[in-house]
């Protein structure tokens, strides 16, 4: 492979991020403020009818929000790398500023640190107080009790620290040995990332399923599911490609990556994003959906139940058409994905019900009287009433709030960095790539 053909505009004005892109910062930095600011002083206040439990289960949604998109820039890195993928080059670089915001990103998670020390922390995990917990629910007190070696404070903490570790570490290897390849032209620097792609691969993994497991599942602690981490990593992959899609089209429209980036890049990021967040994240779902209902055992299926009671009946329904089947009829054909328009509100679409499916799962709480309840309708009758209180202002501020943390990450980065890996021994094939 050779370096891109000489005709390639390889300028400063054409591959570094325009100074307008700066004011963008700035207005990010100013959501951020303004929506973790009101979200908190929403949550301190109590307007809107505010508890602590939804305010901090609000935050929770938030954070992961966030965290998502990074983890799914990551994913999408170290993938391109350990197939050798030579079409991605050009399109690489906001994918790695993306996931460079995994260095900072644990800064976001110290509130809840500051709740376990306060010794509140079972307003979010009520395993945290087994005390109470076995006042409230003795059945889930025992079935929870067995799992102590696993959720305990100390190892809950200690989990937390090495995930975060793993991640600033991995997001920071790639970028910077990709940006000293921008500087050498050392083609020893691509094989270094492909060697690497592997073992990161088996970490990423690893990290985003416990960290599944200890932020979202163990919120009902008496419930579990072996398929809830490929359940979490399609989230990631919805949310990194979707944000992914916003970024490069944004820098083609501010007249950045002429000549680079085409609707060939469009088309095949867009494939991305529709097998991934729209096609398996509908199989994994289904899958383990299907599994725990045919097995019905009470302790599985209770999980379901109280997402099926009430407004959270809707809820689910909107679900499945919103993040599944509406999306997968409009972007099925190829030339939705080559059109910069219509991809990007398909992305905006599937980051909007990536946040629904978010609040699906982390908001609900499982009656504590479910296995009373002989029939099904005994139980969607007396819970009929049940409120998503998705509509509470809290929940959109807190989202903005840290979406607005994480775009003044990633253009912090890019105005640091060529937009485009221009020493990259396959970016003269990325930029002739074309779909067949």
């Amino acid at each position: 492979m050779g370096h891109a053909t000489t005709h390639t505009d390889l300028s400063s004005q054409n591959i570094q991020l325009p100074a307008i892109a700066l004011n963008f910062r700035k207005l990010a930095i100013g959501v951020a403020v303004v929506g973790l600011g009101g979200g908190a002083a929403i949550g301190y206040t109590g307007a809107f009818d505010t508890d602590a439990h939804h305010f901090w289960h609000a935050y929770l949604i938030a954070f992961l929000f966030g965290l998502t998109m990074c983890l799914g820039g990551l994913f999408f890195v170290f993938v391109q790398h350990l197939t050798r993928a030579g079409w991605s080059v050009a399109v690489r670089r906001p994918a790695e500023a993306l996931a460079a915001n995994l260095r900072w990103i644990w800064v976001l998670f110290l509130p809840f640190a500051a709740l376990w020390m306060m010794g509140k922390a079972n307003i979010v995990w009520i395993w945290a107080d087994m005390e109470t917990l076995k006042a409230n629910n003795e059945a889930e007190f025992l079935i929870v009790q067995a799992k102590t070696a696993f959720l305990n404070p100390t190892f809950f903490w200690i989990r937390a620290c090495v995930y975060f570790v793993v991640w600033a570490a991995l997001s920071h290897f790639f970028l910077t040995n990709s940006v000293r390849q921008d500087e050498s032209g050392d083609r020893a620097i691509s094989s270094r990332m492909q060697k690497f792609s592997a073992p990161t691969a088996i970490l990423f993994g690893l990290t985003i399923t416990f960290a599944a497991f200890d932020w979202i599942m163990s919120l009902s602690p008496a419930w579990f599911s072996t398929m809830f981490g490929v359940y979490f990593f399609c989230g990631c992959a919805t949310a990194g490609f979707a944000m992914m899609i916003l970024i490069t089209v944004r820098l083609t429209q501010l007249g950045s990556l002429k000549g680079i980036v085409s609707r060939e890049h469009f088309q095949d990021m867009g494939k991305l994003m529709w097998a991934f967040g729209i096609v398996f994240w509908a199989y994994i779902g289904f899958s383990q959906y299907m599994l725990i209902w045919y097995a019905n055992l009470p302790e599985e299926t209770g999980w379901f139940l109280a997402r099926q009671i009430g407004g959270w009946g809707f809820f689910s329904f909107a679900l499945l058409f919103g993040h599944f089947v509406l999306p997968f009829v409009g972007l099925l054909s190829k030339w939705m994905k080559r059109a910069p328009l219509i991809l990007s509100i398909g992305a905006v679409w599937m980051l909007c019900f990536h946040y629904v499916d978010l609040y699906w799962l982390i908001m609900p709480e499982i009656p504590s009287d479910l296995d009373t309840f002989a029939k099904y309708a005994d139980m969607s009758a007396k819970y009929a009433d049940t409120q998503t209180h998705f509509s509470n202002p809290v929940n959109f501020l807190l989202a903005l709030g840290v979406v607005g943390t994480v775009i003044a990450g990633t253009i912090s980065t890019l105005s640091r960095v060529a937009l485009v890996p221009k020493q990259d021994p396959r970016l003269a094939e990325s930029i002739r790539f074309e779909n067949m």
